[in-house]
């Protein structure tokens, strides 16, 4: 029974960290704007399971990355913008387009 305890706190670990993620859908829309701006760059939950990485702009992305519109719902918004994702642009991707 023991060799599984190790396992067990890293489940443990794990659930904890991710219940600690803010999530947007427990936010109002100007509160989970401020929460990216004053951060510059933060993981937060979006509903569920689901998170996202969300930045203030380009500063935080790496140096081959672009922004993209980010939107996310809150408590008083379904798709509010919060700030921005990074992304690498792709061949396909056309200047402009992004």
């Amino acid at each position: 029974m023991r060799p599984h305890l190790p396992a067990l706190a890293l489940i443990l670990a794990a659930t904890a960290v991710q219940a600690q993620r803010p999530s947007t859908t427990a936010l109002t829309c100007q509160q989970a704007r401020s929460v990216v701006s004053r951060a510059g760059a933060i993981v937060l939950g979006t509903g569920g399971q689901t998170y996202d990485r969300f930045v203030r702009d380009r500063s935080f992305c790496e140096p081959t990355e672009f922004t993209r519109a980010a939107f996310a719902p809150t408590r008083d918004d379904p798709r509010c913008f919060i700030g921005y994702t990074c992304f690498e642009p792709s061949a396909t991707d056309w200047f402009g387009d992004f």
